[in-house]
């Protein structure tokens, strides 16, 4: 089978920069306090009437096929990672191919959160593997600020996301040794009310009630000592599980970009894989979380500041909600 390539890479993050002092006017927080626990300084939310989570995966999009020498019309398939949908369905996929003006290609929605554009990845990668199609669009997006809870009681989640999105267009490679190596997807369903959003839900006749939104249970949940937990555990095992699939070793990485979710999780990350600072990229202190846009946005930031050369061994690593966590690896 041919192996599949990131021919471009584009992102776009909303205008609005919002600060840690900007929180600490509507919530008992503080610049200190956030920086110490996240590694976050600023982060940007959407603007009504300009943003959407289709229309910035849109624009994310048209940057990478710029970049990958393609025109949108080249695209046969899109495969969108969201948590955040513009809607409850249609997913956003569809609003992603009617911005980008594409007809009847085939387009699919990945609910993986923190780990969706990995998955994603791995999905389009397949089908470019198998030949059944030339040209996949990948696209994380993510509008967080619009679901928060803005008061003290939930300040703990709602400092560290933000809204952003990020995208790359996967074609053949025309060598057998470059591009994408392998994929490695896993999940645990034991810890899925350990991070998420429990209500309204399905399962309840009453979709969303007063009580609902009394108490909390529309916004965001997360066990913050549970997460990081098992983040430590499991960002290390996945990158470990890439290199030996493909016969490497750590020293061999020329850029790790983990899933932006908390410095801490990402230094323990360096320090456990025996890197070096500048072999492990992070931007989590201009964009704070941004869930399934936080993997490509960062990679669209290391090439464009000229981190990743060509030949270089790029390893992309996430966990999250699910809990579900992944690992792919790449011959730039």
């Amino acid at each position: 089978m041919r192996n599949a390539k990131i021919a471009g890479v584009g992102h776009y993050v909303p205008e609005q920069v919002v600060t840690n002092k900007d929180l600490e006017k509507i919530m008992d927080t503080s610049d200190e306090w956030i920086r110490e626990r996240t590694g976050i300084v600023e982060r940007r939310y959407f603007q009504e009437g300009i943003d959407t989570t289709a229309n910035m995966g849109a624009e994310a999009a048209r940057r990478a096929l710029k970049k990958a020498g393609l025109e949108a019309k080249d695209i046969d398939m899109i495969i969108f990672a969201t948590l955040s949908p513009d809607y409850v369905f249609p997913g956003s996929g569809v609003l992603l191919q009617r911005e980008l003006g594409l007809k009847e290609i085939p387009a699919l929605d990945v609910r993986n959160q923190c780990s969706g554009f990995i998955y994603a990845l791995s999905v389009g990668d397949q089908f470019v593997k198998t030949g059944m199609y030339d040209n996949v669009l990948v696209v994380g997006s993510e509008i967080h600020s619009s679901g928060l809870d803005f008061s003290t009681r939930g300040r703990g989640v709602s400092v560290i996301f933000g809204d952003g999105a990020g995208a790359a267009v996967l074609t053949p490679s025309e060598n057998s040794d470059r591009g994408i190596l392998s994929t490695h997807l896993h999940a645990d369903g034991e810890f899925a009310e350990e991070l998420a959003v429990l209500d309204p839900g399905s399962n309840k006749k009453a979709r969303l009630t007063h009580e609902m939104i009394d108490s909390g249970q529309i916004y965001p949940y997360m066990n913050g000592n549970m997460v990081f937990k098992h983040a430590v555990t499991r960002f290390p095992e996945v990158i470990q599980e890439a290199l030996q699939h493909n016969g490497y070793k750590p020293e061999d990485i020329d850029m790790l970009i983990p899933h932006q979710a908390n410095l801490r999780i990402t230094s323990y990350i360096q320090q456990k894989m025996g890197l070096p600072a500048e072999r492990v990229f992070s931007n989590i202190h201009k964009y704070g979380n941004t869930t399934a846009a936080s993997v490509p946005i960062a990679l669209s930031e290391a090439l464009e500041e000229g981190r990743i050369k060509e030949g270089d061994l790029v390893c992309l690593a996430a966990f999250g909600s699910g809990f579900t966590w992944a690992s792919a690896l790449i011959r730039w």
